[in-house]
């Protein structure tokens, strides 16, 4: 907590040559998925700049946004790991770093700075993580604030495939399946002005409106692969026979449960067989649901060791100590090196929380802190960082809905 921080700059111009390398460089990509793009009432954003909203389920999104936006230069909001060890780099390529789910003082005035200032396009990932289960992940309460001060374009890229190629929880194995994706243009400056905020809040929350799963399945796009239950007990933590948790084990092309022996099939186009829910999103959903009852009863307790590793410069990510991450009612609660380390987030602090699997190929975290001082956890405890995320995400909806009721009062 001794060292200096990094200095706060504007986001600079991208480099043409940089972007032009990577352009070439996600080729390899883009040829192996065979991909291609249509372009919906384009006419209506005019020369631009444009703020850039796009879904995010693998690097396979920010490969397709370079070939759509070429040759527009453009910045990217990127998160602030992405730096560490290669700031240069995220700087030639007009990275904006933020931090994942926690307040930014600057980001706002940086986005304006590179739409205003610098001409360029802004291309943003509002849901800030990879999706976990296929489905849309929780977009910023108020985001729509945002495009009433910006005041531009809004241009919409909705990629289909990355998620059905590299699902998170699959360990990084690619399957063999083609991309595609339509950039549409969602709003113009007029519109929003005219708009509501909580009608905007409905185009973007429409537009954002996706289920990878479900596009497989009716698609008929199959995954053959033999790995393809790989890790899926990651996000399928909970048997819904019989309501074990932490017994999941996916391996192959099934899910088994180790409390009850349950097995279940994952074919080639994603449904799952032999158990009461053949789509996968809606047993994701269920768990939810039960965790959400736990939240309401006062049952819900997540306590682990963890190796703890902070970030507070672009040098390294820096492993501290060991400890211990309790989230229950009351939020997150973080202990190590003997009680040196103390650190509390309330619930109603973020809608959601920063977490992943095999991040950086190094493990799965649970990361929490605040601007300048991030905290990442890296739990003992198998098959826990999505239900943190849960139940993070719920008990920032209650909290919320608390505070709304008293202040109406």
């Amino acid at each position: 907590m001794l060292m200096e921080r990094p200095a706060h700059h504007r986001p600079g111009k991208p480099s043409f040559l940089m972007q032009t390398i990577i352009r070439i460089a996600s080729a390899i990509d883009l040829t192996q998925t065979r991909f291609v793009y249509e372009k919906i009432n384009m006419d209506r954003a005019g020369k631009g700049p444009w703020l850039v909203l796009m879904n995010h389920s693998s690097f396979l999104d920010f490969e397709i946004a370079t070939k759509i936006l070429w040759p527009r230069p453009f910045n990217i909001v990127a998160t602030s790991d992405g730096f560490v060890g290669r700031k240069w780099f995220m700087k030639s390529m007009g990275c904006i770093p933020t931090c994942k789910f926690i307040p930014d003082p600057h980001l706002i005035s940086d986005i304006t700075y590179a739409l205003k200032t610098n001409h360029c396009n802004v291309l943003m990932y509002p849901e800030a993580s990879y999706s976990f289960n296929g489905t849309t992940a929780p977009l910023p309460p108020g985001f729509s604030r945002l495009l009433k001060i910006l005041d531009v374009p809004v241009v919409m890229i909705t990629a289909y495939g990355s998620f059905t190629r590299d699902p998170l929880y699959n360990n990084l194995q690619n399957r063999k399946v083609r991309a595609s994706a339509k950039v549409e243009c969602l709003l113009t400056p007029d519109e929003i002005r005219q708009k509501s905020l909580e009608q905007l809040d409905g185009i973007v929350n429409k537009a954002f409106s996706l289920d990878y799963f479900r596009w497989q399945f009716e698609n008929r796009v199959a995954t053959p692969e033999p790995f393809r239950a790989d890790g899926l007990d990651r996000i399928l933590f909970r048997c819904t026979e019989c309501g074990s948790e932490g017994q999941m084990s996916g391996h192959g092309t099934e899910l088994v449960c180790n409390a009850c022996g349950r097995h279940f099939f994952m074919d080639e186009y994603g449904s799952l067989h032999g158990g009461s829910y053949s789509h996968i999103p809606d047993w994701y959903k269920w768990e939810r649901e039960q965790i959400r009852g736990e939240i309401a009863d006062g049952t819900y307790c997540v306590e682990t060791r963890v190796r703890i590793a902070m970030m507070v410069d672009m040098k390294a990510i820096y492993f501290v100590c060991n400890g211990t991450l309790r989230h229950d009612t009351s939020g997150f609660e973080l202990t190590g090196d003997d009680g040196i380390l103390h650190f509390i987030q309330n619930p109603n602090k973020c809608y959601s929380v920063y977490s992943d699997f095999n991040w950086y190929e190094l493990g799965d975290i649970v990361c929490i802190g605040e601007y300048g001082k991030l905290y990442y956890c890296f739990p003992e405890t198998p098959d826990l960082v999505a239900k943190v995320r849960i139940a993070a995400e719920e008990l920032y909806r209650l909290n919320n809905r608390k505070n709304l009721m008293r202040s109406t009062r």
